[in-house]
């Protein structure tokens, strides 16, 4: 008898697992509707981070389990993903893309004491708030209208046509861009409002900005409709330049546009991911595409894994997993950390330190080439 307890012991030490706990993040993501593209890669990368951590042994000797809720890129369905990782005993949450569905979520995650590190929310207005919990690896808009409005002077262009979505991230680009425009150029706006996201023809609008005779279109809003917004132009005959913020910094742009319609666009946007000069990128992106057979398609998405990266450092350097001491650590200890979009650093606000806006420009093959 004495023999089989043994040996029963001795099984059911083989079978216990090599973490007793875990330590839950959330991502919060579009893994469906119009932006599902970069809410994939978003999980592909952190998932394929979390399996790396884990394997040198976890965080605090705990494993990392991702909790992913998709919030399909719409607010409303940000505030339910929110609710339910609120309940799900995550320690921080990364995302979302999309400042709008980010900001629906912000107050949600506050109130339950959750840190939200977002990776593709620029509106200024997230950090203005003083909510302590709330960070972001992406830069802000008037960093990015800055450097718009010093392309864009240039490049020479003088009459300019400011075409947003009145989303949160759109409006606050093209008021930014307005004012940097004034205040650093010589050039005129005269072209300024909005389309309506999700629509399909905007031949109306396009029209509208032609009667104004502009000789360049800068749009702040997202991929998809600057797709459909080059396509329309190059059918009407209508070769004017277009320039692009950050959140038309996706590979689907040229599939919705075509090659002949995108050729010749101009986009603002961190680094584009092989362009990325840190050498944890370099090995990183490698290990990406040795899993999944393809390189991520945008800088979002690696953002979010610099977000990981963030919560896992900041709870090990922390050593704790409460709210207060992982936030505290993120604000006031955490400096330069390597990452893979550069070094991070975050101020009082929670926004991340450093300029990393570049141009781009779209070749005739449809591939995004960095400007000199």
């Amino acid at each position: 008898m004495k023999k089989i307890l043994c040996l029963l012991a001795g099984l059911s030490l083989l079978t216990v697992p090599a973490f007793a706990q875990t330590i839950r993040i959330g991502l919060m993501a579009p893994m469906t509707g119009s932006w599902a593209s970069e809410g994939q890669d978003m999980r592909d990368i952190v998932t394929l981070m979390a399996d790396e951590v884990n394997a040198k042994g976890g965080v605090l000797g705990k494993k990392v389990e991702i909790v992913v809720e998709d919030d399909a890129g719409d607010p409303r369905a940000a505030a339910l993903a929110a609710q339910k990782l609120a309940t799900r005993k995550v320690v921080a949450v990364i995302g979302t893309y999309g400042s709008s569905v980010a900001e629906a979520a912000q107050n949600i995650y506050d109130d339950f004491e959750i840190i939200q590190v977002a990776n593709g929310a620029t509106s200024n207005r997230l950090t203005e708030k003083g909510l302590p919990y709330f960070f972001r690896t992406c830069p802000k808009n008037d960093e990015q209208a800055t450097v718009a409005a010093k392309a864009l002077k240039s490049m020479g262009f003088s009459k300019i046509a400011v075409l947003h979505d009145n989303t949160s991230y759109a409006k606050g680009l093209a008021d930014d861009a307005r004012k940097f425009i004034g205040e650093l150029t010589e050039a005129k706006i005269v072209f300024f409002d909005a389309l309506t996201p999700g629509e399909r023809d905007f031949n109306t609008i396009l029209t509208r900005m032609r009667a104004a005779s502009p000789d360049v279109i800068l749009f702040t809003g997202y991929y998809p409709e600057a797709g459909l917004l080059l396509r329309q132009k190059m059918e009407m005959g209508w070769d004017v330049p277009m320039m692009g913020g950050d959140a038309t910094n996706n590979p689907d742009l040229v599939d919705i546009a075509g090659k002949q319609a995108a050729a010749g666009f101009y986009f603002l946007s961190p680094p584009v991911p092989q362009d990325l000069p840190t050498p944890e990128a370099k090995a990183f992106l490698d290990a990406f595409q040795k899993k999944y057979g393809k390189l991520p398609g945008s800088i979002w998405a690696v953002l979010a894994g610099d977000a990981f990266t963030t919560i896992v450092k900041s709870i090990e350097g922390s050593g704790s997993t409460k709210t207060k001491d992982v936030a505290a650590y993120m604000h006031t200890k955490l400096k330069d950390m390597p990452a893979l979009t550069g070094t991070i650093s975050f101020n009082s606000a929670g926004d991340r330190i450093g300029d990393v806006y570049r141009v781009y420009q779209v070749s005739s093959e449809g591939a995004f080439v960095l400007m000199p």
